[in-house]
């Protein structure tokens, strides 16, 4: 595997792990009152965009997008599902929400030292902005702390 689509692979993970962790997050705050709903559903909006944008250029590369695992998935749902039940309050989840965008952003940090001078320079630049999301992000959910 190729430098580009290690970078693309990585971003697409990533992405599509927020765009399941988020749905999870709304589906058990559906019936609750809290403010942070707003900022999961825009945070929900760009983890899709930025998931669509790797996947069609992986796809450019006529690569197979490899989904994460299930089980990858349902322990983050069960996860979920036992932080909103013993404190669904705005720091609790945004605490929770934190602890997962921090470990990406040093992930996504070290994908772009790895891969900055050996992977196209628009796959190494989606990179970066995926990286300055999550910065942002983290920044956004310090409010509800």
């Amino acid at each position: 595997m190729n430098e580009n689509i290690e970078l693309l692979e990585y971003i697409y993970k990533n992405s599509e792990m927020g765009v399941f962790t988020i749905n999870e997050l709304l589906k058990n705050l559906e019936e609750k009152d809290n403010k942070i709903k707003g900022l999961a559903k825009e945070e929900l909006d760009k983890y899709e965009e930025f998931k669509e944008k790797s996947e069609e250029l992986i796809k450019k590369y006529d690569y197979d997008v490899k989904k994460n695992k299930l089980t990858s998935k349902i322990m983050s749902s069960m996860g979920i599902n036992h932080e909103v039940n013993s404190d669904n309050s705005d720091s609790s989840i945004a605490h929770m929400l934190t602890e997962g965008i921090t470990m990406g952003i040093v992930d996504m940090e070290t994908k772009i030292k790895n891969y900055k001078d050996s992977a196209e320079k628009d796959i190494v630049k989606l990179a970066k902005e995926f990286l300055k999301f999550q910065q942002d992000e983290l920044e956004n959910l310090k409010e509800y702390m």
